[in-house]
């Protein structure tokens, strides 16, 4: 199953579980890929979280439902998933700018947020640069941090763990310690159990069987594997972003390959980051579908 068509799928099981709590789990399950994946691969392809997608539609479905009948607030919030009316006026009033009980008068102006359908647009004439490698295993020697798998908390944590490791030195040791200075990678790991709460990132270089470890860093290896090689071309982090959009949106649905969810690698290069003219590369390990 491709992404679109995997993507679609899972919005069509929320849509018609909106009034049910919903499992990201088994919403993903829909998409035949994880909740981790489901949630990153949703958050590019759809400008959005799952969560806010989830909450925006509630909110115009009870809106709807508050205008049009006489049911009471404390109902429509039980019925969407609220365990109080408080809660669920807050969230009400921040996504429609009146509260429920104005929503029941005649004339108040109310937010709508459509079901989203996801398809292929062929916009024509984009260029992407990219290359199936074959590539042996090689070692890498990494700091690792756990981060959350909810997609709008790891957005931040992850831009976070860069300034850091930038500031405190961990940059600095993996170019001292690497035996290729050519890039600083970002790894995230896949293959997560079911129900699992955090995923690894770590920040890496390439190393070798004489590498001693530093305290606080470890030595892994990367599996010899089939590769997708896109190369990014701009400034950080616009660039990155808009060619995961194109990976996603574009290359999987057409290509005949699909990605084997066990990690990508976003490759940096030494270089002025926010250039026009800076290189950066993702690597996606893949399988023929």
């Amino acid at each position: 199953m491709d992404w679109i068509t995997g993507i679609q799928n899972a919005i069509n099981y929320i849509e018609e579980h909106l009034t049910e709590e919903i499992d990201y789990e088994i919403v993903a399950k829909e998409a035949s890929c994880s909740s981790f994946y489901l949630q990153r691969i949703f958050s590019i392809l759809c400008g959005m979280t799952l969560g806010d997608y989830i909450r925006n539609r509630r909110l115009t479905l009870a809106g709807n439902e508050l205008s049009a009948a006489d049911d009471k607030v404390i109902d429509i919030a039980l019925k969407y998933g609220y365990e109080s009316p408080e809660s669920f006026t807050r969230a009400f009033s921040r996504f429609h700018g009146v509260t429920p009980s104005e929503a029941k008068k005649d004339g108040s102006k109310l937010k709508s947020f459509s079901r989203l359908s996801v398809k292929i647009t062929l916009s024509g004439g984009n260029i992407m640069d990219y290359k199936i490698i074959e590539k042996n295993a090689f070692d890498i020697i990494e700091k690792v941090e756990a981060h959350t798998v909810e997609n709008s908390e790891n957005a931040k944590s992850i831009p976070d763990f860069w300034t850091r490791s930038h500031n405190d030195g961990t940059v600095k040791t993996l170019l001292d310690t690497t035996t290729d200075r050519t890039y600083i990678f970002g790894v995230c790991y896949g293959n997560l159990p079911e129900n699992a709460k955090t995923f690894d990132y770590s920040i890496a270089a390439k190393c070798d069987n004489n590498t001693v470890v530093p305290e606080g860093f470890r030595k892994n290896t990367i599996p010899a594997r089939t590769w997708a090689v896109f190369e990014c071309k701009g400034a950080m982090p616009n660039a990155m972003q808009d060619m995961w959009h194109k990976i996603i949106s574009e290359f999987f649905p057409t290509s005949g390959y699909q990605p084997t969810y066990e990690m990508d690698i976003e490759a940096y290069t030494d270089g002025n980051m926010g250039s026009p003219d800076y290189r950066s590369e993702i690597w996606v390990p893949v399988i023929k579908k």
